[in-house]
């Protein structure tokens, strides 16, 4: 595949999809510790047949933005957050987590060498961040590799649902996406491989995605696709789902405090499918969804329609206009929550 140059882009027509950028970080594990990363223009990885990666599923990933500023600057949200979560699904797969610092290090480095394939400001797209850790030694039973790859790779990219602000419909499933116990709080491969049957089914019956309950009662609300829930109930509460087999989401622990900022009472809580009706308004939220507005949840065939179809409620505007302008610098947020990206 070609290089993607900037003049092959239309800011204002960016879908979700992958670019090959001049540009990547790598770093590789071997003998029990990190060698130095750099950069490197090799999109492709080269690993054994054998990778534990590819056999037994080794392997763990994130996914952050970069934002250009009003004054040509760009910011990173919370990335150290997202080091953290890494350090912490790798572990659950007995796999060396990156330094943390060192990954902030990465993604910043990463991002600068790429700086001219930050959208502008005011385009609405981002520069998507995906930082990846694979299992690359060769094994032939069940147990960790002995090398390990680290990478990350950007691409811009417009909103990840195409509708943006405006509400879709979703559909309960009876599929699970993790099991108590399991790998549900990491963010890792094989989660999203078994999310794909379900969607493609919610994608051909004209739903936005699906609602994963969880699953030892099916009955109350995990997340939506690739995102988190949260619904905004009429005496003034933002609530979303609390449980063993839910990734915690950095923009929903953001979402939480900006709540509560916002005078609402913010909690994490058990949420059944059949109390939608305390909600006056809801929406998906995550890295790549940021926020985006549920108009309805169908559940066993009956549909339950929150605050509209066809416009988003005052207070989920309130809160996505709150955080975008954190992320974009054009509002202050609180301490810590912006990371620089130093440019040449």
């Amino acid at each position: 595949m070609a290089k993607t140059r900037v003049t092959d882009l239309d800011w204002s027509e960016l879908g979700f999809a992958y670019h090959d950028l001049p540009f990547r970080y790598r770093a590789v594990y071997r003998n029990g510790q990190w060698e130095p990363g750099e950069l490197t223009t090799d999109s492709d990885f080269h690993i054994s047949e054998a990778s534990a990666a590819l056999h037994y599923g080794q392997q763990v990933f994130e996914g952050l933005k970069a934002y250009r500023r009003p004054d040509g600057g760009v910011n990173l949200f919370r990335p150290d957050q997202n080091a953290a979560r890494m350090v912490r699904s790798a572990d659950r797969l007995r796999m060396p987590g990156y330094p943390e610092d060192l990954f902030v290090k990465a993604v910043q480095e990463v991002v600068a060498a790429n700086q001219e394939f930050v959208p502008p400001y005011g385009t609405g797209a981002t520069l998507y961040i995906r930082p990846l850790l694979i299992g690359s030694g060769a094994v032939v039973g069940v147990h960790p590799a002995d090398e390990y790859i680290f990478n990350i790779y950007v691409t811009p990219v417009g909103a990840y649902y195409k509708g943006g602000l405006t509400p879709t419909a979703y559909v309960t499933s009876e599929y699970d996406r993790a099991a108590h116990g399991g790998t549900g709080q990491a963010k890792v491969g094989g989660n999203y491989a078994a999310s794909m049957l379900p969607g493609e089914r919610a994608h051909a019956d004209g739903y936005s995605d699906v609602v994963y309950l969880d699953p030892r009662l099916h009955e109350n609300i995990e997340e939506l696709g690739s995102a988190n829930f949260f619904g905004i109930t009429k005496d003034g509460r933002f609530l979303t789902p609390k449980s063993p087999s839910i990734l915690p989401s950095i923009t929903k622990y953001s979402l939480l405090e900006l709540a509560e900022e916002a005078g609402l009472k913010a909690e994490e809580t058990t949420i059944s499918i059949y109390d939608l009706d305390q909600f006056e308004e809801a929406g998906a939220m995550g890295t790549a969804a940021v926020i985006s507005p549920v108009g309805s949840i169908t559940h066993n065939g009956n549909k339950h329609v929150f605050y509209s179809e066809t416009a988003v409620g005052p207070q989920t505007q309130a809160l996505y206009n709150r955080l975008v302008g954190i992320q974009f610098g054009t509002e202050t947020g609180p301490d810590g929550w912006v990371v620089d990206v130093p440019l040449d």
